[in-house]
C-alpha cells in the first residue's frame, strides 16, 4: 500500500518523508485545493527528497474549465517539471458541461512523457466517473485521484469500489477524501486499493 501525502511547501515535503510517506503531491495554495508551486520549490524538492514528488499542474483555484491561455500556462509548467526531473505530474481539465477536455489532456500527456500522469479530483465533478476510467487509461493516464464524487472516501465508497473494479490492472485509483493515518485501516479495508492520498495520511 502506497501512501501519498498532499503537501504545500518544501518543509512539509521533508517532514512527509521523515514520517514515512512513500510519495508526495506537491502543491501551493492548499486552501484553494492546490495550485502549481514555484520553480524554486519544485527544484529543491526534486533535489532533496529521496521519495518521488508528483507536482500539481493547476494555474488557479476554482473550476477546472481553462482558457486557451491557462492551458498554455499548464503546458509550460509541464515542460518546466520535465526539465527539473520531476517523476510525475497531476493534471485535469474539464469542458463547461463538466465533461473531460480530452483534447487538452491528450496534449498534456504527450508533453509530459515519460513522467507519470495522475488525473486529479476534477474527475469528481463528473456525473459518471466510472465511465471515464478506461478512456483515461487508454490515453496514457497512470492514476486517477478521487474521493468517489463525495466529501470523504467512506461516503464515496460505492463509486470508488466501482472505479477500482473498472480499472483492473490498467490504471490505479488513488483513494482520497479525509484519508488520515487514523482512518487508513478502516478505509483500506472498505475500499481496497493500491494507493491512498491525504494531507494527514502519515
Amino acid at each position: 500500500m502506497l501512501r501519498e501525502k498532499c503537501i504545500g511547501s518544501f518543509l512539509e515535503a521533508i517532514e512527509a518523508e521523515k514520517l514515512g510517506a512513500e510519495r508526495v503531491e506537491l502543491c501551493d495554495n492548499l486552501e484553494e485545493g492546490g495550485t502549481t508551486p514555484s520553480y524554486g520549490t519544485i527544484k529543491m524538492v526534486v533535489e532533496k527528497l529521496d521519495i518521488p514528488a508528483f507536482v500539481i499542474i493547476r494555474p488557479r483555484g476554482g473550476d477546472f474549465f481553462y482558457t486557451e491561455e491557462e492551458l498554455e500556462i499548464m503546458k509550460e509548467d509541464i515542460r518546466v517539471c520535465k526539465k527539473l526531473g520531476v517523476k510525475g505530474v497531476v493534471i485535469g481539465a474539464l469542458n463547461r458541461d463538466n465533461t473531460i477536455n480530452y483534447e487538452a489532456i491528450k496534449e498534456m500527456i504527450e508533453l509530459a512523457k515519460p513522467m507519470s500522469i495522475t488525473f486529479h479530483k476534477a474527475i469528481d465533478e463528473l456525473a459518471d466517473p466510472v465511465a471515464e476510467v478506461k478512456k483515461l487509461a487508454d490515453l496514457g493516464v497512470d492514476r486517477i485521484l478521487t474521493s468517489g464524487t463525495k466529501e470523504t472516501a467512506l461516503e464515496g465508497k460505492d463509486i470508488l469500489n466501482a472505479m477500482i473494479k473498472e480499472a483492473g490492472d490498467d490504471i490505479i485509483i488513488i483513494v482520497a477524501g479525509k484519508v488520515t493515518k487514523d482512518s487508513l485501516k478502516e478505509i483500506s479495508e472498505t475500499i481496497p486499493s493500491k494507493e491512498y492520498h491525504g494531507k494527514k495520511i502519515v
